[in-house]
């Protein structure tokens, strides 16, 4: 009922206006020797009451050049992945059994799925977002001329969303990198991608918000600063584009947040300063050489302040709080210590969280960076040499698997009481299990004990770093003493 209220009242409000044009133009048009109708136009020109509000012209960007630069490139994605799902006895639907009741057994089967992708070479290749070709086993690309290529998965991150696939072309259309770093709060930009299967749908919207860290990559290592729009992005839109008004890729659409599964006015993209090194490492290393700091730490902001400002000395909102430093990391050998505040990373001022991992991102191993920090109210300035996730100030060699990342998951130490009990010489207990990892593929539970990987034993999360991948097996105990092995196939 409402909804037609509101159209009733459109077209008469327009029918109103529409009328009220014709009357005056009518009247405007009449001979001068009728002296009323020039009366009436004289009072409603000279009537203080009635007037017309002074109109400035809006300067709407023209976004046809960034739209025209930026469609050749964007790529619709297709992609075959093999789930096991479970099957429905059709017999026992004839008794009214609900769909989905199994029968216990799992059938595997193929599942189309689909997103975007930005081809950034005209040799091909092209970049997208790991959860649309996570797991795939067979990948497709079409372009915007109507061209079908099979594509090769190059590598992926699970903590950024990026991944890089590679297709057998030459002389593509291809989209240069922007800089994110310059996108300004309220610029135009456009999202271009395939939602709903509509290939090469633009959109527009501005920038509503920088650095968004919304906690929605299941990763420990997960690094989050989105570019939040109101550019409409829907199911499909993963893996494309965002574009400033100069036709540049300044990020690549990867999420949404909303209640509905579609979009209800916030979408969120990973900035092009992290695609960018992202897709580098994986060309040039075949797997992401993340830099680590060494240190656990919190964004000190108001909510911060009032929990803890009292304790901490801290009045004032900025910065970053270093509540842990890792024993033997990088931050410790440089003389960060816990309780100091990061403030800036080779000059760049540090506000937020998110900001810090953003940072962090662009840099490698061995990399050596100067890091601000405020102690006892004053400036201090340290060098610091980061470390890979093995611990060392190295280059990851091109056939190295980081085993944590792969198992995506969290894990704590075993109490010594823990031990004793399920009578077991040492292991590691899983936390939190990730999607799109291989303990979530091998139905691993939380809470299950970790004693061996590939044969060797683990009794500690530090000797995950000294298993060679991929993972092939995994032993160990659930906390009721049952006792499993995990194989896995590829």
């Amino acid at each position: 009922m409402n909804r037609k209220w509101i159209f009733a009242g459109l077209i008469v409000v327009a029918v109103l206006f529409g009328s009220g044009v014709a009357l005056l133009t009518t009247n405007s048009l009449r001979p001068a020797d009728e002296p009323r109708t020039q009366k009436r136009i004289a009072s409603i020109e000279t009537d203080p009451a009635a007037h017309f509000t002074s109109y400035e012209p809006q300067n709407y960007p023209d976004l046809t050049y960034a739209a025209e630069n930026a469609v050749n490139a964007v790529v619709n994605i297709e992609v075959t992945q093999e789930v096991e799902m479970r099957s429905v006895d059709p017999f026992l639907e004839l008794f009214g059994i609900p769909q989905g009741y199994s029968r216990g057994g799992m059938a595997p089967r193929e599942v189309k799925a689909g997103g975007s992708g930005v081809i950034i070479s005209q040799d091909g290749y092209i970049v997208t977002n790991h959860h649309v070709i996570n797991n795939a086993t067979k990948v497709k690309v079409k372009l915007y001329d109507g061209r079908t290529f099979d594509a090769e998965v190059v590598g992926s991150d699970p903590t950024t969303e990026v991944a890089l696939i590679k297709i057998d072309g030459h002389n593509l259309p291809t989209l240069a990198f922007g800089d994110s770093d310059a996108l300004r709060l309220g610029e135009w930009v456009l999202a271009i991608g395939s939602p709903f299967d509509l290939q090469s749908t633009i959109t527009a919207g501005i920038v509503s918000a920088k650095s968004r860290n919304l906690g929605a990559i299941p990763n420990q290592y997960r690094v989050e600063s989105f570019i939040q729009t109101d550019a409409a992005v829907n199911p499909g839109n993963s893996g494309g584009a965002l574009v400033n008004t100069r036709g540049e890729l300044v990020g690549i659409n990867t999420l949404i947040k909303s209640q509905t599964g579609t979009y209800m006015g916030y979408s969120f993209a990973i900035p092009s300063a992290i695609v960018k090194k992202v897709v580098l490492d994986l060309k040039e290393y075949g797997v992401v050489q993340r830099a680590l700091l060494g240190v656990a730490y919190q964004e000190i902001n108001e909510e911060f302040i009032e929990r803890f400002g009292d304790e901490y000395g801290i009045k004032e909102p900025g910065g970053v709080y270093v509540a842990e430093v890792q024993q033997g990391g990088a931050a410790q050998a440089a003389g960060i210590r816990r309780g100091d505040i990061i403030t800036a990373i080779d000059g760049t001022t540090v506000n937020r969280a998110a900001n810090l991992a953003e940072l962090m991102s662009r840099y490698r191993p061995n990399d050596k960076i100067t890091v601000s920090v405020k102690r006892d109210g004053k400036v201090k300035q340290f060098e610091v040499v980061l470390r890979n996730t093995a611990g060392k100030a190295e280059l990851l060699p091109r056939d190295y698997t980081a085993v944590a990342d792969e198992l995506g998951g969290s894990f704590t130490e075993i109490s010594e009481k823990t031990r004793r009990g399920l009578r077991i010489d040492g292991g590691i207990q899983v936390a939190r299990i990730e999607q799109g990892g291989v303990l979530a593929q091998a139905r691993v539970r939380e809470g299950f004990v970790i004693t061996h990987i590939n044969g060797k034993a683990i009794s500690s999360v530090r000797d995950l770093d000294r298993i060679e991948g991929p993972v092939r097996n995994i032993d160990g105990v659930y906390p009721n003493g049952r006792a499993i092995s995990y194989s896995l196939i590829r």
